[in-house]
């Protein structure tokens, strides 16, 4: 049995990447000529009635951001494409890069019509450099096309694309960190308001979306029935999940909402390894919260994943088996964010530091009651105080852990 669907993956293996005509002959930016006819306004409904959150894990509303965007008042707006995916056990959007180039590119032109745009950016994680020819040719032919330019499809709307690549910091995948790479600063976040949607890169109106968020609308302008039709509830449409860990078969693979966690590990990712017994599930990249095996039979969607104590995010699971204990994993995890967080707050700078010291201390069976308490006090004080998502969700692992595997911070529990 299979749960998977193609909606927004319907594309994959359909034309050549590598020329716009291909693209064309099987209905390539008639989304955008529908869109340049429509009432800007009518679109943003149309991506709020689809329900659509943010695909990069923050989950605000598309249609929302869109129509606030608008509403900005500001001249020579932009668009931003986080193309970052710096979440470990992400790699969905590197697939619509690779495989539907110019998707994305139409996209990017239909918010610049929408939020009233001049500019989009792309900005790029440094480890997809082998994919910036793909997309610097897919841009370049666009404009030859005219459908980047001035005076897009007669309707004196003008609209560039411009690629940039980032430097390899996770923490530049939060929108103000990001925006500060591309102005060629150092890629910290900074202090909010001002809000990006009023003043953005280079201090002029910005809408910034996820490479996901963004390529399903050219599809669903063109095919609205079929997205509606899929999903459950207040999750509708589908969603791209990105399997990785000890399964057979990682990957990224499209679903509909609704999918329970168990037909997307056993009938699309192949099952354990071995057929190994499961020791936790991770669900959004390094960020994100983690359970065990009794999640299996939940449906995928953002009420069912909230009730069972995780969250869509990012679209990445993570599926651990015995062989790694809690403890290793956190440790493993701590590692990563203890490297990546950017240093200019103190929680998270000092926060990081040392809960990664208590954990080593558990793992060796040196930690004390104290230690445990004092770690648990830290993280609530992270994501309370820290400057930016970075610090706010860098111990979101360790906190559900705490509550799911109590047993394991019980002193002398470092095997578990």
């Amino acid at each position: 049995m299979s749960t998977e669907i193609k909606f927004l993956t319907k594309n994959f293996g359909q034309y050549d990447t590598s020329s716009i005509g291909s693209y064309m002959n099987i209905g390539g930016f008639e989304a955008l000529r529908k869109a340049v006819n429509m009432n800007p306004e009518d679109i943003c409904t149309l991506l709020s009635d689809a329900k659509i959150r943010g695909r990069g894990g923050a989950e605000y509303p598309l249609g929302r951001k869109w129509s606030q965007a608008r509403a900005v008042r500001g001249e020579n707006k932009v668009i931003i494409c986080n193309a970052d995916e710096g979440e470990t056990t992400t790699f969905k959007d590197r697939e619509l890069i690779k495989n539907d180039p110019f998707n994305l590119i139409e996209a990017m032109i239909i918010a610049g019509f929408v939020c009233g745009a001049t500019d989009g950016y792309i900005y790029m994680r440094a480890e997809y450099a082998c994919h910036r020819p793909t997309l610097l040719n897919a841009i370049r032919q666009a404009k030859n096309y005219g459908f980047l330019g001035e005076n897009i499809l007669g309707k004196g709307f003008d609209f560039n694309i411009h690629l940039y690549s980032g430097g390899g910091a996770y923490v530049c995948g939060e929108g103000t960190a990001l925006i500060r790479s591309i102005e060629g600063k150092a890629g910290r976040p900074r202090m909010k308001p001002p809000f990006i949607k009023v003043s953005g890169v280079f201090a002029r109106p910005t809408c910034l979306n996820n490479v996901e968020s963004l390529s399903l609308v050219p599809h669903l302008l063109l095919d609205q029935d079929t997205y509606m039709h899929c999903g459950t509830g207040e999750s509708i449409g589908t969603k791209l999940v990105s399997v990785a860990g000890n399964v057979n078969n990682p990957g990224v693979f499209e679903i509909p909402f609704g999918t329970t966690v168990r037909e997307i590990i056993y009938n699309l990712a192949g099952g354990i390894q071995h057929d190994r017994e499961i020791q936790l599930i991770q669900f959004g990249g390094a960020s994100g919260k983690v359970t065990d095996a009794s999640i299996l039979d939940t449906p995928y969607t953002y009420d069912d994943l909230r009730a069972a104590g995780v969250m869509v995010g990012s679209g990445g699971i993570l599926v651990i088996d015995k062989r790694t204990s809690v403890i290793d994993f956190l440790r493993m995890n701590q590692e990563f964010f203890s490297e990546e967080s950017c240093g200019q707050c103190t929680p998270c700078r000092e926060g990081n530091l040392h809960i990664k010291i208590i954990l080593d201390k558990l793992a060796k069976g040196e930690a004390t009651e104290q230690d445990i308490k004092t770690m648990s006090t830290i993280a609530r004080v992270m994501s309370m105080s820290s400057l930016c998502g970075l610090g706010e969700t860098a111990q979101n692992t360790l906190q559900s852990a705490m509550k799911k595997f109590p047993e394991v911070f019980a002193l002398g529990g470092a095997k578990a």
